[in-house]
């Protein structure tokens, strides 16, 4: 058998082109998969997700970067209704509470639901909030109340973050026995609410407002100070999850007169992908960026929201093959 330095000089060319060709050839194939993943990508989330989807999309640029993000930010059943109610186009909706898409897009608009990260509500306040020296979690109702004090929080028929502050005031009532809380919080400050939490902070940092009820990944992305409530009152905890079914409060449904009852239960985001989204193929290769562990998930970490990949879920059999590896069959 002859060795390499035995064949003619032409022949050896020949061999060196051809192996470069091939080499070409597979980077341009291993290239190809980005490259063919490409136009406007419409994804609609909820604004406690702002700061780490920021993160990821400009990461998942680095990678498709033929690919143009269009995020919209807003409560997520703002979000949703969007999609229901305006019939507006997107790809990927990304919800802070995963029953908004349970119940609000599937099965019309979406087939199924991947649970990823959690959260928790927590009271945040500034260095010139009042008797922010005094206040703690067993007497921050008290506090709240006061006449001299004014807090904040957001409209519960636009996002969760509002349902679940009036969730968490109904706990502490149970908590503390002393139920006449609610109806007074409830009924106080009203003309601070916002349609997402994050509206919040521009009242709170201009000191128009002295707490907020907000989630704790938004409060430590902002620098804020903030009170830690107890596992009971926080809607963190999922072996509390009984307790927390003890209230609920009615959203405003789908259709004018229609209302959603929405029971407490432990905070998990969920996303999902369009039946008719735009672009599938992109909406496809964001998803598996945003739950693979050493990418998006590890970004959502990052920021104060722990993931919660893989979870179980009852839509699993519809989750496309590419996606199940980030779920759990029940």
């Amino acid at each position: 058998m002859k060795k390499l330095s035995d064949l003619p000089v032409y022949f050896i060319s020949i061999i060196i082109l051809l192996s470069s060709c091939v080499n070409t050839d597979k980077e341009n194939k291993s290239d190809f998969k980005n490259d063919s993943v490409s136009g406007e990508l419409i994804i609609f989330h909820a604004g406690s997700l702002s700061v780490p989807f920021k993160e990821i999309a400009k990461e998942f640029k680095k990678e498709y970067p033929e690919v143009n993000i269009k995020a919209e930010i807003a409560g997520s059943v703002a979000c949703a209704r969007k999609i229901t109610d305006l019939k507006r186009p997107c790809d990927v909706m990304a919800s802070a509470d995963y029953a908004v898409i349970d119940k609000m897009l599937i099965p019309e608009y979406a087939d199924w639901n991947i649970k990823f990260a959690s959260n928790e509500m927590v009271i945040a306040f500034t260095e010139k909030s009042g008797y922010k020296s005094e206040i703690n979690k067993n007497n921050c109702y008290n506090i709240l109340l006061k006449k001299d004090v004014n807090y904040g929080r957001s409209d519960p028929n636009s996002d969760p973050c509002g349902y679940r502050t009036v969730l968490v005031i109904k706990l502490a009532a149970k908590k503390y026995d002393k139920p006449y809380i609610v109806e007074k919080l409830l009924n106080k400050d009203i003309r601070f609410i916002r349609p997402k939490e994050v509206d919040l902070l521009a009242l709170l940092e201009t000191n128009t407002i002295d707490y907020i009820f907000i989630y704790r990944s938004v409060a430590e992305q902002h620098g804020l100070e903030y009170i830690l409530l107890p596992d009971s009152i926080n809607l963190k905890n999922p072996e509390l999850k009984d307790f927390y079914s003890s209230v609920s409060i009615d959203i405003n449904g789908n259709k004018p007169g229609e209302f959603i009852t929405q029971k407490g239960e432990p905070m998990v985001y969920g996303l999902t992908i369009l039946n008719n989204a735009p672009n599938k193929k992109a909406a496809l290769a964001f998803t598996k960026f945003l739950l693979s562990k050493n990418k998006g998930i590890k970004i959502m970490e990052k920021n104060g929201q722990p993931s919660l990949v893989p979870s179980f879920t009852s839509t699993f059999s519809k989750i496309p093959d590419e996606l199940k590896e980030f779920a759990k069959a029940p």
